[in-house]
This record gives structure tokens, sequence and C-alpha cells, in this order.
């Protein structure tokens, strides 16, 4: 259940929560599903049940994609490439050191768990880089 900013969860008081979108008043929630990132923070995806009726799209234009080693993809009618950032190689330096300083540390203590979680945010930006350059090369691409 929904209210103002909080959703109720079974077995839990109500837990404060950032919702990116309203759910219509037509839909029916039909399940929550929490999931933890190894940085410690929750997602609550929530599975909604709506009627829903198809509508045929009149393709305008279409495109051809090529996978591409060192560029992501090829565009079958320019030849233009996504030029990829490599997000990961650039991070590289950064991501070695603090792996180095955790590899140093006594496992299982604090200073083990606070270096642990600079890694792991290190790996969720990346991820999340990552991410984004795709969306908006996908947005891209529709709106041609």
């Amino acid at each position: 259940m929904l209210l103002d900013g909080y959703i109720k969860l079974p077995k839990l008081k109500l837990v404060k929560m950032k919702q990116h979108r309203e759910i219509p008043s037509h839909h029916i929630i039909k399940s929550c599903t929490v999931s933890r990132t190894k940085t410690g923070r929750y997602y609550v995806s929530i599975l909604t049940e709506y009627e829903h009726q198809a509508i045929q799209k009149e393709v305008q234009a279409v495109i051809g994609l090529d996978f591409s080693m060192n560029g992501l993809f090829v565009d079958s009618e320019e030849g233009k490439t996504a030029n990829y950032p490599r997000f990961y190689r650039q991070a590289l330096g950064k991501l070695a050191k603090e792996q180095r300083i955790l590899s140093r540390r006594r496992k299982g203590s604090n200073s083990w768990h606070k270096q642990r979680l600079k890694v792991a945010k290190l790996h969720e930006r990346i991820a999340n880089q990552r991410k984004d350059f795709l969306h908006k090369e996908s947005h891209k691409s529709e709106t041609v």
C-alpha cells in the first residue's frame, strides 16, 4: 500500500520512499519485490495489473545496427559508431587503488567494511554510467 511518500510492507512499519512514477488509479498492485545493492541501497519493484488495448503503430523508419568490438555498434546506413566511452577503463586506476587498500585490511574489521563499501560504490557508479549511456544512445536512435 502506498501512502504520501511511504510504503507499507508486511511485517514492517511504514517505510519512507522516493516514488519515481505515480501508479494510475486503475492499476491493481499484485506484488512488491524489495532488493538491496551491495552499497546498501534498497529498491522496491512494484508489479501491477491493468486492462490494456494493444495499439498498432505505423513504422516510419527502420535502422540496422551491427555489433562492434571497439565501438559497441555500427549503424548499417551511415556507418556511424556509438563512440563508447569505456567507463571501466577510465575508473581502472581508482578502482585498483581502492581494491589494493581493501586487500591490506583485516577481513571483518570496521575499516575493511568501510573500504569494501568504497569499492562497491565504484563498481555501482561504473554500472550506472553504462546504463545511462545505453539509455541515451537508444533514445537518440529512437528519435532519428
